[in-house]
């Protein structure tokens, strides 16, 4: 039975799985409209483009009464006629500024970002997600767009706003230095704790709120832990974050002479090396991933925190040893030993189950995960490893779900209604595109 008729008085969704498969259907069919009019708005301005205004110029156009040409996507983009966006924004229902917002967004598409516009046309990427992609690449220049679009396009389905971010900040470092530090000094001015002792509620609390050096927060974050854990241990029933407040402001009583024997809260770097492009000699790299938070920071970052650790007493450096992620390490024991728990980890990045994005090494809500289990058979070794989040591993052990990994890294994924999912260094890629039980599209 097609999937147009499933919602039909003749065949009313009364089972489940025909459920979701028109679900699945209706979003199809509304990805596949939203993409034809991405299309067709690319098009009207490949039909008046700025260069035509020079056919017909005219006084008016001259001295900035008329048509005038605009730039409404990156570096690379071609311009367009102001007048066009007016008729094309008055045909889509939107106003002028959500009409230039919404073309600049196909146009980069279209012109700068060609591997992402592609998966758009094809049919794997909906429009909306792309264009949230677009809207971010904007202010960078053309080699950084291109950056991003060499990286986002496999798993753009899934990369989720903070990712999108972080991958565009790295664009800004590689590609535009000089703006980059004009942006981090720009943050570095904004860092700020601000308490609104004015605006006080009826019951006696105010707001705090503050912007910190990554170094100052974890240390402060710490020690306000242990301060609301001493809490509870003499007595108080309050909330956590209750408790956490009341650790502030013991703290300041105490003119933040912290008595929480408070060491500095670690952070774990990743330095990569890869090969140089010309020489073929490893090259370390300028941008360097921050285990513990999700993010980067540039080397010389890296440098000025170790600086400052080597001169605090309390301070210290740990430096780890180098993991090969193409290693293969294997134990007897069920237990996953630190070093096969920090490689899978480190190359999976992520909750391996379809769409997660919960960081690898988020330690108290990721599991180390025995694909096959291990009282089945399963070894723990790096084939048979990856990271779930805590709610996933309870949906694979306790909700139907059957999981498979046909090569380290990569991992097929069946859901209880027959729908199945592979997961890998590209993102999630959804095999189905017929109501479940007829067998995946190859």
């Amino acid at each position: 039975m097609a999937l147009a008729h499933l919602a039909t008085p003749e065949t009313p969704l009364d089972d489940p799985a025909m459920v979701l498969a028109a679900a699945r259907a209706s979003q199809r069919e509304a990805d596949a409209a939203e993409v034809r009019v991405m299309e067709a708005a690319v098009a009207w301005c490949a039909m008046h483009p700025a260069e035509s205004l020079t056919e017909s110029a005219s006084w008016a156009t001259m001295q900035g009464f008329g048509d005038q040409p605009v730039g409404l996507a990156g570096d690379g983009a071609p311009p367009v006629t102001e007048f066009a966006v007016v008729e094309l924004a008055a045909a889509l229902g939107k106003s002028l500024d959500a009409g230039r917002a919404y073309l600049s967004e196909a146009l980069e598409l279209r012109y700068r970002l060609p591997k992402v516009w592609a998966k758009v046309t094809g049919g794997d990427l909906p429009a909306w997600k792309a264009r949230t992609i677009a809207r971010k690449t904007l202010p960078l220049p053309k080699r950084g767009a291109a950056f991003v679009d060499t990286h986002v396009a496999h798993h753009a389905a899934s990369i989720n706003p903070a990712a999108l971010g972080r991958l565009v900040d790295e664009a800004l470092v590689r590609f535009d230095p000089d703006e980059a530090e004009r942006v981090r000094f720009e943050r570095t001015e904004a860092r700020h704790v601000t308490i609104q002792t004015r605006q006080v509620s009826f019951d006696g609390h105010v707001d705090v709120w503050a912007t910190l050096d990554l170094v100052d927060a974890l240390d402060l974050e710490d020690a306000i832990a242990k301060g609301a854990g001493r809490l509870e241990a003499l007595g108080s029933r309050e909330a956590e974050g209750s408790r956490r407040a009341t650790a502030l402001g013991d703290m300041a009583r105490r003119q933040l002479v912290l008595e929480f024997d408070t060491d500095p809260k670690p952070i774990v770097v990743h330095v990569h090396q890869h090969p140089d492009s010309d020489a073929g000699e490893p090259v370390l790299d300028q941008v360097v991933r921050a285990e513990n938070v999700r993010g980067f920071i540039l080397s010389g970052q890296l440098a000025e925190w170790c600086t400052r650790a080597a001169s605090n007493t309390n301070g210290r450096v740990t430096i780890k040893p180098v993991i090969d992620l193409n290693e293969r390490i294997h134990v007897e024991a069920y237990e996953v030993p630190d070093r096969l728990s920090e490689q899978t980890r480190l190359r999976d990045h992520h909750c391996v189950f379809p769409w997660c994005t919960r960081p690898a090494f988020a330690h108290s809500q990721v599991d180390d995960d025995h694909v096959v289990p291990h009282n089945r058979g399963g070894p723990t070794a790096t084939e048979n490893i990856g990271p779930l989040c805590r709610r996933h591993h309870r949906a694979k052990t306790h909700g139907g779900w059957q999981q498979t990994s046909p090569s380290p890294g990569s991992y097929h994924w069946t859901s209880p209604s027959g729908t199945t999912y592979t997961v890998d260094h590209h993102g999630t890629h959804d095999h189905d595109t017929g109501p479940p039980g007829n067998p995946p599209e190859q």
